[in-house]
């Protein structure tokens, strides 16, 4: 498992929610820590792919299950 410094639990949110969760959370911590989000958005990672790549934040890990998507994310 990857260590993190800081855990999201955006469960039962929708768009744009676990996003607004993720930025504060990035805003939150230091460069090169790591942030975990846990999402049950079926898109999130769409928004999030969208959003890292933009910030140019690092995705170290996506975890996709049937009913949940955990995201491992270093702030750069």
């Amino acid at each position: 498992m990857i260590k993190f410094d800081l855990e999201v639990d955006a469960s039962g949110l929708q768009c744009p929610l676990p996003l607004l969760r993720l930025k504060k959370a990035i805003m939150e911590i230091d460069s090169g820590a790591v942030v975990k989000v846990i999402a049950t958005d079926p898109a999130a990672h769409l928004d999030f792919g969208v959003y890292i790549d933009q910030a140019g934040h690092i995705p170290l890990k996506i975890i996709k299950d049937v009913d949940k998507q955990v995201f491992f994310i270093q702030k750069k």
